[in-house]
Protein backbone atom coordinates (compact mmCIF):
# COMPACT_ATOMS: atom_id res chain seq x y z
CA UNK A 1 0.00 0.00 0.00
CA UNK A 2 2.79 2.43 0.82
CA UNK A 3 3.29 4.74 3.79
CA UNK A 4 0.88 7.41 2.47
CA UNK A 5 -2.10 5.17 1.72
CA UNK A 6 -5.45 6.03 3.36
CA UNK A 7 -5.58 2.58 4.96
CA UNK A 8 -2.31 3.37 6.69
CA UNK A 9 -3.89 6.58 8.00
CA UNK A 10 -6.79 4.55 9.40
CA UNK A 11 -4.41 2.11 11.09
CA UNK A 12 -2.37 4.97 12.54
CA UNK A 13 -5.57 6.51 13.87
CA UNK A 14 -6.64 3.24 15.48
CA UNK A 15 -3.25 2.70 17.07
CA UNK A 16 -3.29 6.29 18.35
CA UNK A 17 -6.64 5.64 20.01
CA UNK A 18 -5.22 2.56 21.71
CA UNK A 19 -2.24 4.58 22.94
CA UNK A 20 -4.60 7.30 24.20
CA UNK A 21 -6.47 4.68 26.23
CA UNK A 22 -3.10 3.65 27.69
CA UNK A 23 -2.29 7.31 28.42
CA UNK A 24 0.72 7.27 26.11
CA UNK A 25 -0.13 10.73 24.91
CA UNK A 26 3.08 11.73 23.12
CA UNK A 27 3.06 8.63 20.96
CA UNK A 28 -0.65 8.97 20.30
CA UNK A 29 -0.27 12.62 19.30
CA UNK A 30 2.45 11.78 16.81
CA UNK A 31 0.34 9.06 15.21
CA UNK A 32 -2.77 11.23 15.02
CA UNK A 33 -0.77 14.02 13.40
CA UNK A 34 0.67 11.62 10.83
CA UNK A 35 -2.78 10.20 10.11
CA UNK A 36 -4.09 13.74 9.60
CA UNK A 37 -1.18 14.57 7.30
CA UNK A 38 -1.84 11.52 5.11
CA UNK A 39 -5.55 12.28 4.89
CA UNK A 40 -5.01 15.91 3.93
CA UNK A 41 -2.43 14.90 1.34
CA UNK A 42 -4.69 12.17 -0.08
CA UNK A 43 -8.16 13.69 0.10
CA UNK A 44 -7.68 17.43 0.48
CA UNK A 45 -8.34 19.60 3.52
CA UNK A 46 -12.16 19.55 3.30
CA UNK A 47 -12.77 15.79 3.31
CA UNK A 48 -14.83 14.07 6.05
CA UNK A 49 -11.88 11.80 6.91
CA UNK A 50 -9.84 14.92 7.65
CA UNK A 51 -12.63 16.05 9.97
CA UNK A 52 -12.43 12.70 11.75
CA UNK A 53 -8.67 13.06 12.20
CA UNK A 54 -9.08 16.59 13.55
CA UNK A 55 -11.82 15.39 15.88
CA UNK A 56 -9.71 12.53 17.22
CA UNK A 57 -6.65 14.72 17.71
CA UNK A 58 -8.83 17.22 19.56
CA UNK A 59 -10.22 14.49 21.81
CA UNK A 60 -6.68 13.37 22.61
CA UNK A 61 -5.66 16.90 23.55
CA UNK A 62 -8.84 17.34 25.56
CA UNK A 63 -8.09 14.20 27.56
CA UNK A 64 -4.82 15.88 28.52
CA UNK A 65 -6.60 19.05 29.63
CA UNK A 66 -5.16 21.13 26.76
CA UNK A 67 -8.45 22.96 26.26
CA UNK A 68 -6.95 25.99 24.52
CA UNK A 69 -5.64 23.79 21.70
CA UNK A 70 -8.85 21.79 21.31
CA UNK A 71 -11.51 24.29 20.24
CA UNK A 72 -9.86 25.29 16.92
CA UNK A 73 -9.65 21.61 15.95
CA UNK A 74 -13.27 20.92 16.89
CA UNK A 75 -14.37 24.08 15.06
CA UNK A 76 -12.53 23.04 11.91
CA UNK A 77 -13.96 19.52 12.10
CA UNK A 78 -17.46 20.99 12.46
CA UNK A 79 -16.89 23.29 9.49
CA UNK A 80 -15.69 20.44 7.27
CA UNK A 81 -18.57 18.20 8.28
CA UNK A 82 -21.11 20.95 7.67
CA UNK A 83 -19.68 21.62 4.22
CA UNK A 84 -19.12 18.04 3.13
CA UNK A 85 -21.89 16.10 4.90
CA UNK A 86 -24.56 18.67 5.69
CA UNK A 87 -26.15 19.88 8.91
CA UNK A 88 -28.42 16.84 9.25
CA UNK A 89 -25.66 14.24 9.27
CA UNK A 90 -24.90 12.28 12.47
CA UNK A 91 -21.21 13.20 12.26
CA UNK A 92 -22.15 16.88 12.25
CA UNK A 93 -24.19 16.21 15.40
CA UNK A 94 -21.16 14.44 16.90
CA UNK A 95 -19.07 17.55 16.31
CA UNK A 96 -21.70 19.72 17.97
CA UNK A 97 -21.76 17.35 20.94
CA UNK A 98 -17.96 17.38 21.22
CA UNK A 99 -17.90 21.17 21.32
CA UNK A 100 -20.59 21.13 24.00
CA UNK A 101 -18.57 18.64 26.07
CA UNK A 102 -15.50 20.85 25.82
CA UNK A 103 -17.48 23.90 26.90
CA UNK A 104 -18.83 21.95 29.88
CA UNK A 105 -15.28 20.96 30.84
CA UNK A 106 -14.40 24.67 30.76
CA UNK A 107 -17.39 25.52 32.97
CA UNK A 108 -19.17 27.35 30.12
CA UNK A 109 -22.54 25.73 30.70
CA UNK A 110 -24.70 28.37 29.06
CA UNK A 111 -22.54 28.29 25.92
CA UNK A 112 -22.75 24.49 25.75
CA UNK A 113 -26.54 24.28 25.85
CA UNK A 114 -27.30 25.39 22.25
CA UNK A 115 -24.76 22.92 20.88
CA UNK A 116 -26.44 20.07 22.77
CA UNK A 117 -29.89 21.23 21.70
CA UNK A 118 -28.88 21.39 18.05
CA UNK A 119 -27.29 17.93 18.23
CA UNK A 120 -30.46 16.51 19.77
CA UNK A 121 -32.60 17.86 16.93
CA UNK A 122 -30.37 16.10 14.41
CA UNK A 123 -30.73 12.89 16.38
Amino acid sequence: LGPDHPDVAMSLNNLAELLRAQRKYEEATSLHQRSLQIRVMTFGSDHPDVATSLNNLAALLESQGKHDEVMPLYDRSLEIRKKSLGEDHPNFAQSLNNIAELLIAQGKYDEAKPFYERAIVIG
